[in-house]
């Protein structure tokens, strides 16, 4: 490609609405352009970088056994009804009516297309085990899109679907799913980590998150420092500590009258803030420790005052089922205190009291008092209050023992790029997809889901690979993966010749190339080629053909070097 013949527009300003580097990036190297809120154009330039990630996706699909098709975008309204998903997939689902007022969605994900076109085309456990796979665009009307094409409404996604007859051959294939996400994140060179997590709206059994790591990422993972263990922060296990220290205080009530958080207490106090336990007042559905005629459970969960609740693990309590965060009036209720003066000592009706292993392995803390202004000291299980029911409820944090046993936990920041599932039978129980099985009797199949985000790679591989000149992309990612650029083309044929000759040997070497032909001044060519992150630069000038050399810098390299053809080879994997 000649750059004279090719659409870049590169721009020098930063623009005003992008917050991450990834957006300034894409805008300023001219990849996208925003067409309204969450929608983009695809540049000639970002199109070229999309294609490259969806072709590794397809290639390591195909090598891994599964087959393409193409599911529509606009799905009808009924199947998503027989799944009971029209009206629980909320306000991120795009709804829509036909001229004879049927109603459909934009698809957001492909579960029910795909068990509809399973119901049709399968009907033995001989054609099983079988995974489709479609790399279609998907739209989620978010509340806030943000972030360029990392949190954009319109997206690029690759969904693959999987049918079984038995468990086994469900987990055969989630492993053969999750080693091929390895090889195609591996291939696109980027640092990512495969982590265990919570199988949320979709549903399943299993569940592990694929995440780019880069300082900017949404999520937070924990990771073992001494094995390959890792997982989302909301699902990573809190191991629980060793055992309870012996009671060495009496209880006692102090005088807390503007301290409502751990942390003005443990100060107050002059005490350090694990000491102290936090108490967080929620109501869950009907259940166990109600009163009479009582409309919702009344809950207090405890966690340690430096440590923060977790939402899921805390929704996985037996018996609590949907829940929410207390009233001010329901806490008055039941604990007699507003809230920052609440513990589960001397509650004026009966309540639930769950208390995290951290804090259940705790002697002498302080907790509320249930008193507006005042707080318990020298608090001890057993002796002051009952032994509380005890689970595990919060985040982990750096420096936690890792759950398989070996090393501590450390905390990153990753970018979600793909995901796999198990999902079971749930959407083909749902829209009654069965086959025959070795008996003749009717089964139904077990399903496994495994999604990737084509066009979220392209930003999440951004903001794990830029300087403050541009993108560095890994090469298998860059529109081109080298540029000849030309000085003067017009005014010396012998550097026009020379620069062409090279282009072509490159090209027909395998090595994909770029010809800057445009005749701008250096400083001008260089930073766009800096700017969109090509990985090997090499000059054609008067100077150097007169010398027999060519000025070679690799993306990330601090210098220029000049090199002869065969040390340009070396460095471009060319040499024999």
């Amino acid at each position: 490609m000649r750059l004279s013949q090719f659409h870049l527009h590169t721009t020098k300003e930063t623009p005003a609405d992008a917050e991450i580097i990834s957006h300034k990036l894409m805008l300023k190297a001219g990849m996208i352009r925003k067409l309204a809120a969450g929608l983009y154009t695809w540049t000639p330039l970002g199109l070229r970088v999309l294609r490259k990630v969806e072709r590794a996706v397809r290639e390591e699909m195909d090598a891994a056994g599964a087959i393409e098709l193409l599911m529509p975008t606009i799905q009808p309204q009924e199947l998503w009804e027989e799944t009971g998903r029209w009206e629980k997939f909320g306000g991120q689902l795009l709804k829509i009516k036909d001229r004879k007022e049927a109603g459909y969605c934009y698809g957001p994900t492909a579960e029910e297309v795909i068990t509809d076109f399973a119901r049709s085309e399968l009907s033995s456990y001989k054609q099983l085990p079988v995974n489709f796979y479609n790399i279609q665009t998907k739209f989620r009307d978010e509340i806030r899109p943000r972030f360029g094409v990392m949190r954009a409404r319109e997206f690029l996604m690759k969904d693959a679907y999987s049918f079984h007859i038995s468990e086994d051959d469900l987990a055969r294939e989630y492993r053969n799913m999750y080693d091929t996400y390895s090889r195609i994140f591996t291939r696109l060179g980027l640092k990512f980590r495969a982590v265990f997590a919570d199988t949320g709206a979709i549903g399943g059994n299993a569940s592990h998150e694929f995440h780019v790591l880069a300082d900017s990422g949404e999520d937070a993972i924990a990771f073992s420092t001494g094995s390959d263990y890792a997982a989302n922060v909301e699902l990573a296990e809190a191991v629980a500590p060793g055992p309870r220290p012996v009671a060495a205080e009496a209880m006692r009530k102090v005088d807390t009258p503007t301290q409502k958080t751990c942390e003005d207490v443990a100060a107050l106090l002059g005490i350090a803030l694990e000491r102290t336990a936090k108490s967080v007042a929620i109501m869950g559905e009907d259940g166990e420790g109600n009163d009479a005629g009582e409309s919702g459970q009344f809950v207090l969960a405890l966690v340690r005052g430096d440590h923060v609740v977790n939402e899921i693990k805390l929704a996985k309590l037996a018996g609590l089922g949907e829940y929410r965060l207390a009233t001010e009036a329901e806490i008055v209720e039941h604990l007699g205190a507003q809230p920052g003066f609440l513990g589960p000592v001397n509650a004026l009706r009966p309540i639930r009291v769950v208390a995290d292993r951290s804090v259940a392995a705790m002697a002498d803390f302080v907790v509320g008092a249930n008193e507006n202004g005042f707080h318990l000291a020298g608090v001890n299980w057993g002796r002051d209050l009952p032994e509380p029911e005890v689970a595990d409820i919060r985040n982990v944090v750096e420096g936690d023992p890792s759950p398989d046993g070996h090393g501590t936990l450390g905390i990153a920041r990753g970018i979600e790029v793909g995901h796999v599932f198990q999902l079971g039978r749930r959407y083909a129980e749902a829209m009654k997809c069965t086959v025959l099985d070795e008996t003749g009797k009717a089964a139904v199949p077990l399903m496994g889901c495994y999604g990737i985000g084509v066009s979220r790679i392209v930003a999440a591989a951004i903001e794990q690979n830029h300087d403050d000149n541009g993108v560095c992309w890994p090469e298998a990612m860059a529109p081109w993966q080298a540029a000849v650029c030309v000085i003067n083309p017009k005014k010396d044929a012998a550097v026009a010749e020379a620069a062409e000759a090279l282009y072509r040997e490159l090209n027909a070497a395998g090595i994909e190339t770029v010809l800057d032909d445009r005749g701008l001044r250096p400083g001008a060519m260089f930073a766009d080629m800096e700017l969109i992150g090509i990985p090997h630069r090499i000059v054609v000038s008067e100077r150097g053909v007169v010398a027999g050399t060519f000025e070679y810098r690799h993306r990330r390299a601090n210098e220029a070097e000049n090199l002869d053809r065969a040390g340009l080879g070396v460095k471009l994997g060319l040499a024999r």
